[in-house]
């Protein structure tokens, strides 16, 4: 579940909101232990994620770095190699 949440710190561009929101979605999905909660759950399983977005976003804009800001192509390129990589399939064993 966690996979999906991402460095949101020293991007250009910044994150945005949407997805400082959807890392605290994950966040929330991961520590509730359901990706959707039931009726009587949504209501605070839904102010959570709100006020996790919200402090994370106090966080992001309270950070501050001497390192220049990562480019997002360069990184998803990155990424991307990665997985690559880590789920290549082996060559199948010559008989």
């Amino acid at each position: 579940m966690c996979r999906n949440i991402r460095t949101l710190h020293n991007f250009a561009p910044p994150a945005t909101s949407d997805e400082v929101h959807d890392a605290a979605l994950q966040f929330v999905r991961k520590i509730a232990g359901t990706t959707k909660p039931s009726k009587a759950n949504a209501e605070a399983f839904d102010h959570a994620v709100v006020e996790i977005a919200h402090v994370t976003q106090h966080l992001l804009d309270a950070l501050v770095t001497t390192a220049p800001p990562k480019d997002r192509d360069v990184e998803r390129e990155k990424l991307i190699a990665r997985s690559r990589d880590r789920y290549a399939r082996p060559e199948a064993a010559s008989a």
